[in-house]
Formats: structure tokens, C-alpha cells, sequence
């Protein structure tokens, strides 16, 4: 059997549980090729310390920020670390949270290339409700602000080649708008975006989810708004 490329798997984290040390174990024992991973602690502080030094104690990479930003600050800050300590290789990033499996981060792992990213989107029919339709409502706003499809703008399995981890940083945003932003992003400048289908996983109603409801929805719908009205001056980083 040929080598496979190394996978470079993203973790970013708040208030972690134990569906995280499931996920890295598996990952980091994977057979043939295990992955790299890379955790960043979005400044739980010190209620993650012992569940954080056991994953650490795996030989994984664990970066913790001093305060809590938002996960578009994490990302970045992932992005320019696997930059530095991985020149060339592509990242994946996925939820700590027990929604992602191994199979699905290696499903889009192998559809990324040069200038593509690749979304893992999931089946509308296993989402719960209010998630259904929040994602439903988005994807029809995108349409309209960017004539682009988009299966699943909400999704936080993504994989990004090595080439984009530059523009990555400059794009703007600190909390969950910052994923929007950079769809957004991909609409203007012609990014292509293939999608992966992946299940939908749920548990116990999204409970473990940091997404902070009327907060973060406003934060993505101002941007969309933004963009429909103003266009390319809004993704320009």
C-alpha cells in the first residue's frame, strides 16, 4: 500500500469533554497513517489543565491562549502554527465535540487540494430542529448575497490546502462569524469549494456546543448583510 500523506487535524476548543481525548486517541492511532493534531485551548483556564495535559501526554500539540477570544482567534492561531511546524502540508479542522469521527476528517483530508477547500457537510434530516433551520435560513442568505451554493455554511469540518494557510490568518473575524467570513472570502476572490457528505451527529441535542445563539447569529447575519451590500470590500482582508 502507498504512504499516505500525513493528516494535519485542527482541534479548536472550549471547555473541553471527554468526547475530546476519544477523538484524539483515535486519530493519533489510526491505521496505516495516524494523524498529527493540533489542540488550542481557547482560555478555558484552569479547568481544562488535567484534562488537557492527558491529551498533551498522547504526543499531540496543545496551545493555550491566555483568554477567551472566540474560535475564529484559535483557528488563526492554529493555522500559523501548523504554517511554521508543518510548511507544506494541508490542515483539516474539526469539533472536539463528538460530531466529527476519524472517517468523516479523513473523507475531506482526501478530496483537499491546491487552492480548494473542502466542507463536510451533514444531512439536513439528522439535525436537530433548531439547527436544521438556522442552516436552512443561512444557506438561502448566502445564495442571495453571493450567487454560490453552499450545502452547509455552518459546518466546522473543513480542510484547507497548505497554499491558503496564509490568506487564512488575514481574514477577518474572532468568533463564529469568522467562518462565515471566510466563505465569504472564497465567494469573492473565486476560491473553489468542494463538498464532502458527512452524517450528522448529535449528542444529546448539541449540549456540548459553544455556539451562544442570538450572539453569534447576529455576528454572521451582519456580515452577510455587509457583503450583500458592499461585495468584495467586505472578504478583502
Amino acid at each position: 500500500m502507498p504512504q499516505l500523506e500525513k493528516t494535519i487535524v485542527l482541534l479548536p476548543v472550549f471547555k473541553p469533554g471527554p468526547h475530546l481525548s476519544e477523538l484524539v486517541t483515535a486519530l493519533l492511532t489510526e491505521v496505516p497513517q495516524p494523524a498529527d493534531v493540533v489542540i488550542v485551548d481557547d482560555g478555558t483556564g484552569p479547568a481544562a489543565d488535567a484534562r488537557l495535559a492527558q491529551i498533551e501526554a498522547l504526543d499531540c500539540t496543545v496551545l493555550r491562549l491566555p483568554a477567551n477570544r472566540g474560535k475564529g482567534i484559535a483557528l488563526k492561531a492554529g493555522f500559523r502554527h501548523i504554517r511554521s511546524r508543518y510548511p507544506g502540508f494541508a490542515v483539516v479542522c474539526a469539533d472536539g465535540d463528538g460530531q466529527h469521527g476519524v472517517a468523516d476528517i479523513h473523507a475531506v483530508a482526501e478530496r483537499c487540494g491546491p487552492a480548494r477547500m473542502v466542507l463536510g457537510v451533514r444531512r439536513f434530516d439528522g439535525m436537530p430542529p433548531r439547527s436544521r433551520f438556522g442552516n436552512t435560513v443561512t444557506r438561502a442568505v448566502f445564495r442571495a448575497a453571493t450567487g454560490r451554493t453552499v450545502t452547509d455554511t455552518q459546518t466546522g469540518l473543513r480542510a484547507f490546502p497548505a497554499d491558503l494557510l496564509d490568506r487564512l490568518c488575514t481574514v477577518p473575524g474572532e468568533r463564529f462569524e469568522y467562518e462565515m467570513n471566510v466563505l465569504l472570502h472564497a465567494a469573492a476572490t473565486g476560491w473553489p469549494i468542494d463538498e464532502v457528505p458527512i452524517p450528522a451527529a448529535y449528542l444529546h441535542g448539541n449540549a456540548g456546543s459553544n455556539f451562544s445563539g442570538l450572539a453569534d447569529s447576529a455576528r454572521i447575519y451582519v456580515r452577510l448583510l455587509h457583503y450583500a451590500l458592499l461585495g468584495r470590500q467586505v472578504a478583502a482582508p
